[in-house]
């Protein structure tokens, strides 16, 4: 008898063999869901998932800072998240926030690395930084980046799951689903511009996907090297390619319609 895990797959290539033109993105979506957090346990999701990349991993952050293994700070009380899980597994796979803007509260790069800011472009919002947020915190669990067996990845976890191969080939797209989840936040909160402290490689692969960020500054070493970026969203999205641009209005229409069904569009840390 075929277990749920096998049935999936199963499934999976029947598919394939129906329509070959199926593409990653929608098999993407068979296997992921993309949330707006708007319950605790959501909440939680997200901050022990920044706990594993920005602790354990990477460690901009010191683990006996967070001895629950849950990395906060002090933005994300003015801060709205988004969530990518593992359908499957149940495990939560991406995150990441936008911190809230205003005439008197910072945004975290104004206050770690405002040397790096054009601070013309950030004084052109002078009046509106209601309109104004930050996207930052962008996280992928390691067990969805690395490969099976590569040195300290978690996805033993994944893998005693039984994926099937066209299964694991959409995990690249976690890092895309995420960014793609703010910017539909970005709408939701009505805060369509904007700002972004990002590491190399981030704006070359939003380029890839048709999302061009305009340079709002200069290189600064923080947590290794980082430059300033804004965008917005409404500009930004027009340019996706066409596959990403439906992504991405799925996403929206996912987020809007939780929006207008009474959820809260934030949650705030106790």
């Amino acid at each position: 008898m075929y277990s749920k895990r096998q049935s999936l797959c199963a499934d999976t290539r029947v598919s394939i063999m129906e329509n070959t033109r199926v593409s990653l993105v929608e098999d993407f979506q068979r296997y992921f869901s993309i949330e707006q957090v708007t319950t605790p346990a959501q909440l939680e999701s997200v901050y022990r998932v920044r706990y594993r990349v920005y602790c354990e991993e990477f460690h901009y952050e010191p683990t006996d800072a967070c001895p629950n293994q849950l990395e906060t700070d002090e933005f994300d009380v003015h801060a709205v998240h988004s969530l990518v899980v593992h359908r499957a597994s149940g495990m939560p796979a991406g995150c990441a926030r936008l911190v809230q803007a205003d005439e008197q509260r910072l945004m975290p790069m104004e206050k770690f690395c405002s040397a790096a800011i054009d601070q013309d472009i950030l004084r052109s919002f002078d009046g509106r930084r209601d309109t104004v947020c930050e996207f930052s915190r962008l996280g992928v669990d390691g067990a969805f980046r690395r490969r099976p067996g590569e040195h300290e990845s978690r996805f033993g976890e994944i893998s005693a799951l039984e994926l099937c191969s066209r299964e694991q080939r959409t995990f690249p797209l976690v890092a895309m689903a995420t960014i793609l989840s703010a910017l539909a936040l970005s709408e939701v909160i009505g805060r369509p511009n904007c700002f972004a402290m990002m590491e190399p490689f981030l704006p070359r692969l939003l380029r890839r996907s048709g999302l061009l960020a305009r340079p709002a500054g200069d290189q600064i070493e923080y947590h290794g090297t980082r430059s300033p970026f804004y965008w917005e969203t409404r500009e930004g999205v027009s340019t996706l390619g066409d596959e990403f641009r439906e992504f991405y209005d799925t996403i929206l229409a996912d987020f809007t319609g939780s929006t207008s069904s009474g959820q809260r569009s934030a949650i705030v840390s106790p």
